[in-house]
């Protein structure tokens, strides 16, 4: 699938076919493969671009940027393939390098694999004009399968990218290299903006990418049919999250329904809805609470997700997402929150 010339290269872990729970060392065999930065999307494969039925993929997907949400600049564009990694240069490429990529990014035949799709959605959107779409979220896909293993999870409680690959049923690695780009992020936040790109960029970049497809293949494996439902809902209102309009969504693709399936079970799940909520000026100290304790006290009381846009923005705004009755419970106590007197 390679589409030029690559001096870098990076291995990527290929699924094995024992099912177990071994450490990625011990049962992965590595294929080396090309790391190709791409500046124009003649360097992009043709299967990618232009997404159609009979040839659909499943590709490993993240982005880096400078502040990334709508305010902040994408910088660089990760795609993994079983067999090579592309980083979409949208510094030196630009919108028009981005733009080729919106049918694929959008598209219902190519599943992008993210770990936390959130604000890498808000960034595409608000900055290109792309609705990220068939989103396998592996930070959902972790807590659903915690969930069919019998373990609860706590308000607040997400595993991080570090910390899926540290987990040895999906990986057992330690990701070392993380740490020292966070320290370099921390001393100048422009890291991802310089070029040409440094051996250490485009290793971590890569980094970021190519576990994604391995962790895919085990969870996959892991996800009964109920879970895979949350998984495709969560990821589709995940990737909405931040992204506020004034249409309510109407342009974007439509929340997958409940399957047959499920339905006459006898045990059907509950429709899962993203709500937006206007907090007036002032007010969101009242949501938060000291130290956050009273939105923790709200996330405890209800079987919703609530995010607060915090220093990325929107400052105005609370994000819920559950199940219809636990949202609309979630929505009267932070209204109530709000009319509070101290």
């Amino acid at each position: 699938m390679a589409a030029s010339s690559s001096s870098h290269q990076t291995h990527i872990p290929l699924p094995s076919d024992s099912g177990g729970n071994k450490p990625l060392d011990h049962e992965a065999q590595l294929s080396l493969v090309p790391i190709h930065v791409v500046t124009d999307a003649s360097q992009l494969p043709a299967e990618f671009l232009n997404p159609t039925p009979d040839k659909q993929l499943i590709i490993g997907f993240d982005c880096e940027g400078v502040d990334l949400c709508r305010h902040g600049t994408l910088c660089i564009m990760q795609i993994a393939f079983p067999d090579a990694i592309f980083l979409v240069d949208a510094t030196q490429g630009g919108e028009m390098l981005l733009k080729a990529c919106k049918p694929a990014l959008e598209s219902s035949y190519i599943t992008k694999v993210i770990h936390d799709c959130k604000r890498d959605s808000e960034a595409l959107y608000f900055q290109f004009g792309i609705k990220l779409h068939n989103v396998f979220d592996t930070q959902i896909a972790y807590s659903l399968i915690e969930e069919q293993e019998g373990r609860t999870k706590l308000p607040d409680d997400y595993i991080s990218f570090v910390g899926l690959l540290a987990d040895p049923r999906y990986c057992g690695i330690s990701y070392l290299e993380k740490e020292e780009v966070r320290l370099l992020l921390r001393q100048d936040s422009n890291f991802w903006t310089y070029r040409p790109l440094s051996e250490l960029m485009i290793r971590a970049a890569a980094d970021d990418v190519r576990f994604l497809l391995y962790i895919y293949h085990k969870m996959i494996k892991k996800l009964n049919q109920r879970s895979l439902w949350y998984l495709a809902v969560r990821s589709a209102l995940y990737c909405r999250c931040f992204c506020t309009n004034d249409n309510n969504y109407a342009d974007w693709p439509s929340i997958p329904p409940i399957p047959g399936n499920l339905v006459g079970d006898g045990n059907a799940p509950e429709e899962e809805i993203l709500s937006v909520l206007g907090v007036p000026p002032g007010k969101m100290g009242r949501v938060i609470g000291r130290r956050g304790a009273s939105i923790l006290s709200i996330k405890e009381s209800c079987n919703a997700e609530i995010f607060i846009g915090g220093s990325k923005g929107p400052p105005d705004k609370v994000f819920i997402i559950g199940p219809v009755k636990q949202v609309r419970k979630a929505e009267a106590i932070l209204r109530g929150k709000m009319l509070e007197i101290y």
